[in-house]
């Protein structure tokens, strides 16, 4: 079966024709056919990755020049839902038949940093971003404060209480709210994992500053560490945030480290061991105990998981003991992200205004136009795609047979014998390492399509 969604021809005028908006345009028709380019570029990326084909859809972002553009349109959502959304919510004529218009714009956040996980796992999708990467530090700092507070983890457990209880009869707009706090949690671990890539291909000197002086990253990842809001306990059993959703974890699986623990310890070898990072970063007393919090976690249990823990430790013993020279004082013009900042004071004073437009001639769609819409989305999530999303049975990686026993460290390779695992370690090690389970990606999509 063809592994499509897009064809290659299909895709380089999708990509060409991707444009930015202004925040009043967010939902209009014109908005709404990027909307759904960019969801079939995002899966197609997936298959692409997941498939390890040809990556086409990465290359032709890089080589038009469209990252920017992709940040740029996430950034604009994310502004959008902060300052324009709730002002809608609160109008009293706004009762719309039907909000699954208003869903697809809050979804679109989730659509491109998804794509955005998948193509920034390559060194030139980072280089092809250009100054835009400070602008996706600042947005995955605000994802990350966020997540470090628990913030996005209570709202999500709210939404679940609702769930179970069945709560009092919600209005669509209230439903509406919930979805959106259960996305805002999803899209926030997704940028654990964008930010994990930065800090592995950026040389800038200006993202290396924006990451450890301007906004001590170190610091966010070690509270993120310390309070892990992707594991909780609930009715007395440990559940983990695995695949987009909640799962219970056997007694023997509680110390087994998920992808997001993963990333989370990469960025921090990263940011703390590459010789560009470690020039820059101010080891003042606040920085190097926060920093040393992290020797009780680095458990042999971890290490043996990721084995380039040690260095890490070795490191933080050294830290202990010792007081790292003070970094060098150069002068250095730095660039500074201008998306955000740029949104907020073009629109500043004129969000009501905005709201009660889009009320008016956005978000109140006929009957006639849901009817489109819902056919145009059916075509957008066609059967026939979802079910090649469908990873099929899984074959060893070695010899190719028919496979029961998986990978237990990353859980992205199958094998049908202890033998073959051994012989194919070499190879599988630094995709293990790295964590690259594109399995995720393809049920995230799956999950939230549906």
């Amino acid at each position: 079966m063809d592994m499509s969604v897009v064809v290659p021809v299909e895709a380089e005028a999708f990509v060409q024709s991707l444009e930015t908006f202004s925040l009043k345009e967010v939902g209009s028709e014109r908005w709404f056919r990027q909307h759904e380019r960019i969801e079939k570029l995002n899966m197609q990326a997936i298959l692409n990755a997941s498939a390890m084909h040809d990556e086409f859809i990465k290359e032709l972002l890089v080589s038009y020049g469209k990252i920017p553009v992709l940040v740029h349109e996430m950034i604009l959502i994310e502004v959008w839902k902060h300052k324009v959304f709730p002002i809608l919510c609160q109008l009293q004529d706004f009762n719309p038949k039907s909000t699954f218009h208003l869903y697809m714009v809050i979804h679109h956040e989730v659509t491109i940093i998804n794509l955005l996980e998948t193509i920034m796992y390559h060194k030139d999708s980072c280089e092809a971003a250009d100054d835009s990467v400070l602008d996706l530090v600042d947005y995955c700092h605000r994802k990350l404060t966020l997540l470090a507070s628990k913030a996005t983890t209570e709202r999500t457990a709210t939404h679940d209480k609702h769930n179970l209880t069945g709560g009092a009869a919600v209005s669509n707009i209230e439903e509406l709210q919930m979805q959106s706090a259960v996305l805002e949690f999803e899209i926030s671990l997704k940028a654990v994992s964008v930010l994990r890539y930065i800090t592995d291909h950026t040389e800038s000197v200006s993202v290396i500053n924006r990451m450890l002086c301007t906004h001590n990253l170190p610091c966010v990842l070690v509270q993120l560490i310390d309070c892990c809001p992707w594991s909780r306990y609930k009715e007395g059993e440990v559940e983990k945030y695995i695949n987009n959703r909640w799962q219970k974890i056997p007694v023997e699986d509680h110390l087994k480290m998920t992808k997001l623990d993963g990333q989370v310890w990469i960025s921090l070898y990263n940011l703390l061991l590459k010789e560009d990072c470690q020039r820059k970063y101010e080891f003042n007393n606040f920085n190097k105990n926060q920093i040393l919090k992290l020797r009780g976690f680095l458990t042999e249990v971890l290490v043996d998981q990721l084995p380039n823990l040690v260095e890490l430790q070795r490191y933080l013993a050294h830290l202990a003991v010792s007081d790292p020279a003070p970094p060098k004082k150069t002068l250095i013009l730095e660039q500074i992200p201008e998306i955000w900042n740029h949104i907020v004071r073009e629109n500043s004073g004129k969000w009501k205004a905005i709201a009660k437009y889009q009320v008016k001639e956005t978000f109140n769609p006929s009957e006639s136009d849901l009817r489109l819409q819902a056919k145009r989305l059916a075509e957008t999530y066609n059967l026939d795609v979802m079910e090649i999303l469908l990873p099929e049975k899984p074959k060893c990686g070695s010899c190719g047979k028919e496979a029961t026993k998986r990978c237990s460290r990353c859980q992205g390779e199958w094998y049908c014998h202890r033998e073959c695992q051994v012989k194919h370690w070499p190879k599988h090690k630094r995709a293990c390492q790295l964590m690259a389970e594109a399995t995720e990606k393809i049920q995230k999509d799956l999950h939230t399509s549906g």
